[in-house]
């Protein structure tokens, strides 16, 4: 039988999970949440409660001849990601996975100007945020390549989907940019994102990296047009960059100041993977059914 073990199973791993159980695998998962531990039980899932921060809380993971799936976020701060060594510095001799699946971030590529990015583009993270992902995507790698376990990375852009569409945004008032300055963004809805996940588990090998998204780049402003026209709520303001810079939160603004296309031929192709949602439109209809 098939075992995953999910390191920070929220929404994504929820949906990971709930596929693999359907198909007969046995799922444990680690989270630091006793209430959402308890949840996931009810799933089916055996639930280990542990904190990535506490290095003494890892013992006893159960990784050996298990497929990884590496979701938790890195710390808010820095430019390293000290939850991922813990997390390896935790798997003694004799107790290693039989495949890491890490998801890390588009943003590693940083800003493109819009040009098409394949996974032989150089990655350039020029957030913190990013650095702290690609530093990720590092250890993951050296530590697999000393230990022979082997680590695929998803590159993975924005996630959207229920409960992930941006009502607050535009409940307050937050503006967008004006269409013709708006950079290109790219998106996957979070039911193929958790099917790609395990596509990965199946088909990637050692060092494969794949850029996760629908293949078809918009901007940000469109998408908040069609997420507005979908629930019914009024489309947000244009601003210019100037006042973006202003009435932006430091966050919201980073998004808006990187452009990529990001080409998704490899996935399609390695991990034979046919898109639930293949456009924004379709996927944010879909997500106020």
């Amino acid at each position: 039988m098939e075992r995953f073990f999910i390191v920070g199973c929220g929404d994504i791993g929820k949906k990971v999970a709930r596929i693999a159980l359907a198909d007969g695998a046995g799922v444990a998962a680690l989270i630091r949440s006793p209430e959402k531990a308890e949840s996931l039980r009810e799933m089916g899932v055996t639930a280990l409660e542990a904190n990535l921060d506490e290095r003494d809380s890892l013992a006893g993971m159960p990784t050996r001849g298990a497929v990884v799936f590496y979701f938790a976020p890195p710390p808010g701060g820095g430019v390293t990601d000290p939850r991922v060594r813990a997390f390896c510095d935790a798997i003694a001799p004799g107790e290693e996975p039989r495949k890491i699946v890490y998801l890390s971030t588009s943003g590693v590529y940083g800003d493109c100007g819009g040009d098409v990015v394949t996974e032989e583009t150089p990655p350039n993270p020029q957030t913190s945020r990013a650095r702290r992902r690609y530093d990720a995507e590092t250890v993951f790698r050296q530590w697999g390549a000393e230990r022979g376990v082997p680590v695929v990375i998803l590159r993975v852009t924005g996630i959207y989907g229920p409960g992930r569409l941006p009502l607050q945004q535009l409940t307050s008032g937050q503006p967008v940019l004006e269409e013709s300055l708006a950079p290109f963004t790219n998106r996957i809805h979070s039911e193929d994102l958790a099917r790609i996940c395990l596509a990965a588990a199946e088909h990637g090998e050692d060092g494969d990296i794949f850029n996760v998204s629908d293949g078809h780049p918009t901007t940000m402003t469109a998408y908040f047009d069609a997420c507005a026209d979908a629930l019914g709520l009024p489309r947000p303001r244009r601003v210019t960059l100037e006042e973006a810079r202003r009435v932006m939160t430091p966050l919201m603004f980073s998004y808006v100041t990187e452009s990529r296309k990001m080409d998704n031929r490899l996935m399609r192709e390695k991990l034979h993977v046919t898109l639930l949602y293949p456009t924004m439109q379709e996927g944010v209809r879909s997500s106020v059914a």
